[in-house]
């Protein structure tokens, strides 16, 4: 088997040398080099063709969302970013996602060589998933979205539940595209480092007409609120007598994630059971798998999105392999899907 050939784009001469001493720790993998700038990077690309690019957000001469843009365009390939925090730069990263950029990295705060040894399995891991992703032109985005009519006053108080990892902020913003300003309350855990879960919820709040934020504990689920889990936090559904309701905690890692789509998925099916939908979307590993098992096992429609639609097929796979999606369709059909399940029955 061939190894995938990476090319290391990031003007730090201390990034270039820890990333290309790391990926190549891994046999499968092989470091093609490492360039300062896009300039520098064009030849390489077009010489040898990487599997895969990480690429800076910050860089001179050219930054890396314009790069990128030019990547998607005339040679599309899988791309990571990397990326130091801050608010700009957590809006950026966010944009290279809607861009194509597959996944990204965010940088250590401290000492860069040591936290980045740290997330080694986590950057070879995101390496080897990005090769095998299908990518899509950059012009092939944004052409998606339809208005539909609000819901009826008469449709039901069952709640979504939605999963997501690689890919997952892409799919979200479509499938949030589709729904009506007075949707039933949606609960979300995209995984994504704490801090930019924060730039996500803005982002979407910014281009629909739902109340989108970031959860706070024991923010209440309402109509017309989407709720998303904060990076580093567990979210789960309660209720009490005025209805439904998050609560966060930062309890351990489940599936290598925190938050995770599991521990959302099994708190909906202990606290909402058939009173409630939930969609797995694209992403890498089996998070949520299990959750929508268990939703499904209380009653709740469960609907996974299909292998030709997804960036990453892992999650939803693994929840159609236990048996845990009662549907399984195209990423444009669900919410089609999911408001035809919100009519009373």
């Amino acid at each position: 088997m061939k190894p995938i050939r990476v090319l290391i784009v990031d003007d730090s001469p201390v990034v270039q040398s820890v990333l290309t001493t790391l990926l190549s720790s891994d046999t499968d993998i092989e470091v093609l080099g490492a360039a300062s700038d896009a300039f520098d990077a064009k030849d390489t690309i077009i010489e040898k063709r990487p599997d895969v690019i990480t690429l800076d957000v910050e860089m001179p001469r050219m930054d890396g969302i314009t790069f990128l843009k030019h990547l998607m365009r005339f040679r599309p390939v899988p791309v990571i970013m990397i990326s130091s925090y801050t608010r700009n730069n957590s809006m950026r990263t966010l944009e290279a996602l809607n861009i194509g950029a597959v996944d990204f990295i965010a940088k250590p705060r401290k000492n860069i060589r040591t936290g980045l040894w740290e997330l080694r399995h986590e950057i070879i891991a995101k390496i080897k998933t990005a090769a095998r992703t299908r990518i899509r032109p950059y012009d092939l985005f944004g052409k998606h979205r339809k208005r539909i009519p609000a819901v009826s006053i008469a449709s039901s108080d069952k709640i979504i539940a939605i999963g997501a990892s690689t890919g997952g902020t892409c799919a979200i913003e479509r499938l949030l595209g589709s729904m009506p300003p007075d949707v039933n309350g949606i609960v979300i855990v995209q995984h994504m480092p704490a801090r930019y879960t924060s730039g996500f919820a803005q982002r979407m709040d910014s281009l629909f007409p739902m109340d989108i934020k970031e959860a706070n504990d024991r923010d209440r689920l309402d109509r017309g609120k989407v709720l998303i889990a904060p990076g580093g936090w567990h979210l789960q559904v309660a209720e009490d007598r005025k209805g439904y309701y998050v609560r966060l905690q930062n309890g351990r890692q489940v599936n290598h994630q925190r938050p995770s789509v599991d521990v959302l998925f099994n708190s909906v099916a202990k606290t909402a059971a058939s009173n409630a939908i939930g969609i797995l979307l694209t992403g890498m590993g089996d998070d949520g798998a299990d959750g929508l098992l268990a939703m499904r096992q209380a009653g709740a429609f469960t609907v996974a999105q299909d292998e030709a639609t997804s960036l990453v097929f892992g999650m939803p796979a693994a929840a159609i392999k236990r048996g845990a999606a009662e549907m399984v369709a195209p990423l444009d059909d669900i919410p089609d899907i999911v408001l035809s399940r919100l009519k009373p029955e």
